[in-house]
């Protein structure tokens, strides 16, 4: 059995890849890709795609580190659509970010949406706080929500299982640009007369980031499908695949700050941001180690 993108996946994150590093990359991205609106159904406005193309699209700017509400919006659309209210979707599908506030420290969204007691309530009031976080690209707030109409019932353990397969493929992204980087300068450095990448040492260690980057995709690939398809086994795939990525994407984007010495400490190259990354990511939706122990519970 082989498992791959299709023909339609690989040329959505071609697509993708060429704007994701533009400045007006999320502009793009809604008006001539469509990506908030690949989970929205098509009676909706939507591309009636899945969240397993979202999470194709989130590899990509996750390699970028493109600042967008993706991430929050397609965990909102889920959400919209568990409760059966329909009323935002087209709005989604046309560039409008949300968010379910399922923590006080939250990704920020135009829209917002809180679960109360197993209900969805849109938010009517609330009071926002700007957090500066240390991955700058994202954006974060502490909300405390005053007023809420309810929308519907929804699965919350779900919602936060569908989140933290989709951050999943931010650290894939991230992972496979930081090989690629790092790769790269090892052909570029000379050390001693030679490419510090003919070094056996150095092949062996990133052929270990090699190993992390490549079981990553195909454990995020899995929470993925099964968040887009609401498997049964979702939790069991959703919580395997945040602990691994998370570990994986910490190790990689600190073996690249090692192999790319002290050039990879300044300001001016992109290493620290993908350290940085690595950080903030490993947090959102559950850390590694609180759900390697929810697997010891599953």
């Amino acid at each position: 059995m082989r498992f791959a993108l299709t023909r339609e996946q690989e040329e959505l994150a071609t697509t993708v890849r060429a704007v994701a590093a533009k400045d007006d990359a999320w502009s793009i991205l809604v008006e001539q890709v469509g990506a908030p609106a690949l989970a929205v159904p098509e009676e909706y406005d939507g591309a009636g795609a899945s969240l397993f193309e979202t999470a194709v699209v989130l590899t990509e700017l996750g390699a970028a580190l493109t600042p967008n509400p993706l991430l929050q919006t397609a965990v909102a659309t889920s959400a919209l659509l568990q409760a059966g209210h329909t009323d935002h979707l087209a709005e989604i599908a046309a560039g409008r970010s949300a968010t379910v506030v399922l923590d006080r420290l939250t990704l920020d969204g135009d829209l917002l949406l809180v679960v109360r007691d197993g209900v969805l309530h849109e938010v009517t009031a609330a009071r926002r706080t700007p957090k500066t976080a240390m991955d700058l690209t994202l954006d974060l707030a502490e909300i405390e929500v005053d007023e809420a109409t309810p929308l519907g019932p929804v699965d919350e353990q779900q919602l936060r299982d569908i989140g933290a397969a989709l951050v999943t493929a931010l650290q894939v992204g991230a992972m496979q640009r930081c090989l690629d980087m790092t790769a790269a300068y090892s052909k570029e450095r000379v050390q001693f007369g030679r490419p510090i990448g003919s070094f056996q040492a150095l092949k062996h260690r990133m052929a270990d980031l090699y190993v992390d980057l490549e079981t990553s995709r195909s454990v995020s690939w899995a929470a993925c499908w099964a968040a887009a398809n609401l498997d049964d086994d979702l939790p069991l795939k959703a919580s395997t695949a945040k602990a691994w990525c998370s570990d994986a994407l910490d190790h990689v984007a600190s073996e690249m700050v090692q192999l790319h010495g002290g050039i990879a400490i300044t300001w001016e190259h992109p290493a620290h941001t993908y350290f940085k990354r690595a950080h903030a990511l490993g947090k959102l939706f559950g850390q590694a180690h609180e759900h390697r122990a929810r697997l010891a519970a599953l």
